[in-house]
């Protein structure tokens, strides 16, 4: 196992290289971060390197398709913000910057770092700032089934339809949990899902959030990890359209958008599903475009990452990557990702989840 030291000279390292600094302005760094080690058992990043740690850590995501982006992070500094409420304004804050009125923005609020005696100063339990609640007798999410039952036992008071939105549940040092409200928040868009062409389409009910912020994950930079740094990117079309509403262990609204647009579901060999499956990501395109709302198709985001890759090339960076996961959920074959293969070294900086080490996500991951 590395060393802290070890960790902080590797990214140091790589971050004043890739500055243009000099050997002695690296050098003299090192010994600062040393002596602070020594002194604390951890070191402080300046804000320029926890900056450009966060921009890595993306760049580095594995299964992740949009790291074309990485440059545009903004990162919001709130290492000196631990008290619950304060932490619930900060996510707030985020959620309302990256909405920017449909424009949404690449965003990301690092929180204070793990003590050296593994203590995590505050945390979220909330998969995403934003996602729905799910209940045992099959309303709502069924992956949120477990945070919706933690929150009722905090005293939340479920409305008990298909998409009602969680409250932010932090964990602060003691481990005690408080529960922020987050509905009437204007920054909280929801898209009803209409298609371009089938009038009754808009019916069925369907709906989703605009921003993906992730919030169960910690960031590691240089060795230092920060339990709660919640980020976003804008979505991929199919991670709506071919999972979150068509999958059967989460919304499985397939058969019910079949039905909708008259297709055969009596037999597979219809192809109802796939067709099914094409006009429900129509659908979620074309409401998210109607709505002024950023959204990528998973064509363009291939191509991006194909730029992406081209550009680290050039920059004489490995390409790393995690195949079953850059594919996207619907015509893999139509993308050249799915002809390529990929070395699925984990780089750090990274995002990983807290309780799954080595399990990476993203804001543009295919497989939320």
């Amino acid at each position: 196992m590395k060393t802290l030291m070890k960790q902080a000279e590797e990214f140091i390292t790589l971050c004043y290289s890739e500055w243009g600094r000099t050997k002695d302005e690296t050098a003299l760094r090192l010994y600062e971060i040393n002596k602070e080690i020594n002194e604390t058992a951890m070191y402080t990043h300046t804000v320029e390197e926890l900056t450009y740690g966060a921009k890595l850590a993306w760049r580095n995501a594995n299964k992740c398709i949009g790291r074309l982006f990485w440059e545009t992070l903004t990162v919001f500094d709130e290492r000196n913000t631990a008290d619950p409420a304060q932490v619930a304004i900060a996510a707030k804050r985020h959620l309302e910057f990256a909405e920017n009125e449909g424009k949404i923005r690449s965003t990301i609020t690092i929180f204070p770092p793990r003590t050296p005696e593994g203590k995590d100063p505050v945390r979220f339990l909330n998969h995403q700032l934003i996602r729905y609640a799910g209940y045992k007798d099959g309303r709502g999410d069924p992956a949120s089934i477990h945070m919706t039952h933690h929150a009722l036992q905090q005293g939340w008071k479920a409305a008990g339809g298909d998409f009602d939105i969680l409250p932010l549940l932090i964990e602060d040092a003691e481990e005690k949990v408080h529960l922020f409200e987050l509905k009437n928040m204007t920054a909280i868009r929801e898209i009803r899902l209409r298609h371009p062409e089938e009038a009754g389409f808009e019916k069925l009910g369907l709906q989703w959030y605009a921003v993906p912020v992730i919030s169960d994950m910690e960031l590691e930079i240089g060795g230092i990890i920060y339990p709660a740094a919640p980020f976003n990117g804008w979505y991929m079309g199919t991670e709506i359209g071919a999972r979150n509403l068509a999958d059967d262990f989460r919304y499985n609204k397939l058969r019910e958008v079949a039905v909708c647009l008259g297709l055969d579901v009596s037999k597979a060999t219809s192809l109802w599903k796939d067709r099914a499956l094409v006009e429900l990501n129509r659908a979620v395109i074309y409401s998210f475009q109607e709505e002024g709302v950023s959204l990528v198709d998973h064509h363009t985001a291939a191509e991006q990452f194909r730029i992406f890759c081209e550009r680290e090339e050039r920059k004489g960076r490995e390409i790393t990557g995690d195949w079953t996961w850059l594919i996207p959920p619907v015509s893999p074959a139509a993308t050249h990702i799915f002809h390529q293969e990929y070395d699925a070294e984990e780089k750090s900086p990274c995002f990983r989840y807290r309780d799954s080490p080595g399990i990476t996500s993203c804001p543009f991951s295919n497989k939320k």
